[in-house]
């Protein structure tokens, strides 16, 4: 089995009815974050996140409505991963999890985009091979970027 991403705040959806994709907002906890080394930009999604629960709540103009302004309003979600109940008691979306609409249908939202963004972090640099991190950046010496500093007093700076 592949891995799959799980899905947090600002994941891009489309409908399969609509024109323009929307991104998705969790609004149903606060607890629990992936991606997001601070712990408030990426709570995680899940399926508790029904209703008009997009910045926009908006896909275009809907085909299943003669093409008129799309109403988003999701009454459920498939394909979540069932191992695990957040605090919401909602369960984890995976990034090929699909949403039904009421007006598109079962499986008629799809994510486009997982959410997640990449974050270089101290430990990266702490598990990196100095020589591998000298030849991708020259000019950086990476004992400044791994080492602590310390004052006369042998107290960390950092």
């Amino acid at each position: 089995m592949a891995e799959k991403h799980l899905v947090v705040q600002g994941a891009v959806c489309q409908c399969k009815f609509g024109t323009t994709p929307d991104k998705l907002k969790v609004n149903t906890h606060t607890q629990e974050f992936v991606n997001d080394k601070d712990g408030v930009k990426k709570p995680v999604a899940s399926t508790k996140d029904i209703g008009t629960t997009f910045e926009k709540n908006n896909f275009g103009s809907c085909s299943k409505k003669n093409n008129n302004p799309c109403t988003v309003n999701i009454t459920e979600w498939k394909g979540f991963y069932d191992h695990t109940v957040l605090t919401n008691g909602g369960k984890i979306l995976l990034e090929d999890s699909s949403g039904t609409c009421a007006v598109g249908g079962p499986e008629s939202v799809k994510f486009i985009n997982h959410g997640q963004i990449a974050q270089v972090g101290q430990q990266n640099f702490n598990n990196a091979q100095p020589e591998v991190m000298q030849s991708l950046n020259p000019a950086v010496d990476s004992k400044q970027v791994t080492e602590p500093e310390f004052n006369a007093d042998g107290i960390t700076l950092s």
